[in-house]
């Protein structure tokens, strides 16, 4: 930039307003928390370096979101489609459960609400927000081709016209209205688990309640009350392991066995692709106190819980959610004693 350092702040701050609505287009374009930041500062940077061309006959917005789409693309020429355990396998009964991990780029990853949902003064603009990055639909976009689904998320979640589209891709209204139309005609066709998930924003007294039933019965390790608030369909998923369970019986059981490590845990909230979500601390034998061991994401429809997905790889979640990596056993049982 040439026009000296207070207009180079000005731009700095002018493109930082976008990003977390930037981060929430890359994100359910690409279906990585890691690669909608990456892309998002490449878009950016982009910007930023570009920006003396930059004519004005669009806003700055528009043009960002034109600069974000060409890096997605360009990203998803590989052709991965990140996927959540049930989309590439059935349910494993319990007798055969084992733990055999796929590479990092395989899975649907968690994002936490913060970087993805910029605040808004509009309770139906800010539900459409959460419900487009639950991880069902999310998963459910990833099975378009790329300029299908940032057609439909543009459209559908942005709630941009045909015509801005049309622009920002390079394209008609009719062919913006054709991928459209095919777009919502695939995800029409998915059965998709968790996609009946209701979620209250804020959570209703009985979504509360069932909450906190929840942790008192996770950190009571009390089988038999978890499977009083588990819908009998309900599905329990443990990314980077390809292995997904079905039913309370399989779940409480694999808790129980394999898991039985995760008893005596703690639980503390976040909030999390536009779900109730936990972090996961289990005993630390070694040190004392806890260690993290997942990020929990719950999805609950009609006073169940129908959805109980566990993200693993706590090294990359627990830094992204601003999570401590251990919690003192101290600490623990003195706010227990308030």
């Amino acid at each position: 930039m040439s026009n000296g350092t207070a207009t180079t702040t000005d731009l700095d701050a002018t493109l930082e307003k976008h990003r977390v609505e930037l981060t929430g287009y890359c994100y359910r374009m690409l279906g990585s928390s890691f690669e909608a930041e990456d892309a998002v500062q490449d878009t950016l940077v982009r910007a930023w370096r570009s920006f003396d061309k930059f004519e004005g006959r669009s806003s700055i917005r528009s043009w960002l979101y034109r600069i974000a789409t060409n890096v997605c693309l360009d990203m998803l020429n590989a052709g991965n489609k990140r996927a959540r355990p049930m989309d590439l396998s059935e349910a494993t009964p319990l007798a055969r459960a084992a733990l055999s991990p796929r590479p990092d780029h395989t899975w649907l990853e968690p994002m936490p609400d913060a970087r993805v949902l910029p605040s808004t003064a509009d309770p139906a603009e800010a539900a459409v927000a959460k419900e487009s990055v639950r991880l069902a639909f999310m998963a459910a976009l990833q099975q378009l081709p790329p300029k299908q689904r940032a057609v439909l998320i543009l459209r559908e979640v942005l709630a941009w016209k045909a015509s801005e589209v049309a622009e920002l891709l390079g394209t008609s209204v009719a062919s913006v209205n054709s991928a459209l139309q095919r777009a919502r005609a695939t995800l029409a066709e998915r059965d998709d688990q968790g996609a009946g998930a209701v979620v209250s924003d804020p959570l209703d007294a009985e979504q509360q309640k069932l909450l906190e039933r929840y942790v008192a019965a996770f950190e009571g390790y009390d089988m038999t009350a978890l499977t009083a608030l588990l819908h009998e369909d309900a599905v329990m998923t443990m990314p980077p392991f390809d292995l997904w369970l079905r039913g309370p019986a399989d779940i409480t059981g694999f808790m129980t066995t394999l898991g039985s490590a995760c008893a005596g845990s703690r639980l503390r909230p976040v909030e999390v692709n536009g779900l109730p979500g936990f972090a996961h601390y289990k005993p630390d034998p070694e040190s004392g106190g806890f260690t993290p061991w997942a990020v929990q994401v719950l999805e609950i429809s009609d006073g169940r819980i129908t959805g109980f997905h566990c993200f693993l790889d706590t090294k990359r979640w627990f830094p992204l959610f601003g999570l401590p990596l251990h919690l003192e056993a101290e600490a623990d049982q003195v706010e227990e004693g308030v």
